[in-house]
C-alpha cells in the first residue's frame, strides 16, 4: 500500500530513557488506526515526534507522496502538511460560539492578518454547517462553546481539526470522560473522517477500540509490539503478558 505516513526505526532518549526504541510505524492515506499500549509505552511521545514537538534521535519520518521528510521541520510546518492532532483536553474559544469557533478554524488557513478583516463568504458559511453537521451540533450553532458538555467540546474541537482539512488527524484519548452516547457519536464521527484521510486514535479504553473497529497498533517500551485487528493483537500472548504485568 503507499503509506501517507511511514516512521522508519525512530528512537528518542530523555536524560538516558529511552522513550521510543527503534520505532518503525506506517498508515495509508485513508485508513483508521487505534494505537493501544500501557502507560509509559512512548503513545504520546510518538504523536510528538510525528508532529514535530519531538525530534527524534535517529531514523526517518516520511510524508505524503513524495516522501517528504518530517524531521527537523518545525511544528507549524508539519501542521501545514497536513498533520492535524487533537489533544486529550479539549481546547476550544469557550466565550465563543459554535458557529464562530467553526468559522475561526476555516478563516486560520488565511493567516492572522487576513483573519483581521475576514467576512465568512457564502461557501465558508456552507462548509461550517456541513461541519457542525458532521460532528452533531448542527442545533447548538448559537449556543457559546464554554456551555457545552464534554463530549460535545470534543466534537467541536475535532470539527475545528477537519476545518483545516488535515491529511493525517491525530486524536487523543477522545472516549474519557465521555457518556455511552457521546462515545457512540465519537466512533461515528472518527469513523466517518477516515474515509477521506488517516485518522490515528491513542486510547485506553478497549470497549472503545472495539468499535472503531480497525487496524489495531500496541506500543510497549517505545516499540511496536504487535499489530492487527483487536482479536488477533489481545489473543498475543506478548500483549497479554504486557497487559498483565507478567
Amino acid at each position: 500500500m503507499t503509506s501517507l505516513l511511514e516512521v522508519s526505526g525512530v528512537s528518542v532518549s530523555f536524560d538516558g530513557f529511552r522513550a521510543i526504541n527503534n520505532l518503525s510505524f506506517r498508515i495509508g492515506p485513508a485508513e483508521l488506526r487505534a494505537v493501544i499500549g500501557p502507560n509509559g509505552a512512548g503513545k504520546t511521545t510518538f504523536m510528538d515526534i510525528v508532529t514535530g514537538k519531538t525530534r527524534a534521535d535517529s531514523g526517518t519520518v516520511r510524508w505524503g507522496e513524495k516522501g517528504l521528510s518530517l524531521t527537523g521541520l518545525s511544528e507549524a510546518r508539519i501542521a501545514r502538511e497536513g498533520v492535524g492532532r487533537k489533544f486529550q483536553k479539549p481546547t476550544v474559544f469557550e466565550d465563543q460560539s459554535v458557529e464562530t469557533n467553526l468559522l475561526m478554524a476555516l478563516k486560520n488557513r488565511r493567516g492572522p492578518f487576513a483573519a483581521l478583516i475576514w467576512r465568512p463568504k457564502p461557501a465558508e458559511m456552507e462548509r461550517m454547517r456541513e461541519l457542525a453537521g458532521t460532528i452533531g451540533l448542527s442545533a447548538h450553532l448559537a449556543r457559546k462553546a464554554g456551555e457545552l458538555s464534554h463530549g460535545q467540546k470534543q466534537w467541536l474541537e475535532i470539527g475545528m481539526l477537519l476545518a483545516q482539512e488535515p491529511k493525517l488527524l491525530l486524536v487523543d484519548e477522545p472516549a474519557a470522560g465521555m457518556t455511552p452516547a457521546e462515545r457512540e457519536k465519537t466512533t461515528e464521527i472518527l469513523v466517518e473522517a477516515a474515509k477521506t484521510r488517516a485518522v490515528v486514535v491513542v486510547e485506553h479504553d478497549m470497549e472503545f477500540v472495539r468499535r472503531l473497529n480497525c487496524r489495531v497498533t500496541v506500543l510497549h517500551e517505545g516499540s511496536v509490539l504487535a499489530e492487527g485487528s483487536l482479536d488477533h493483537v489481545t489473543s498475543n500472548k506478548d500483549v497479554i503478558d504486557v497487559y498483565l504485568g507478567r
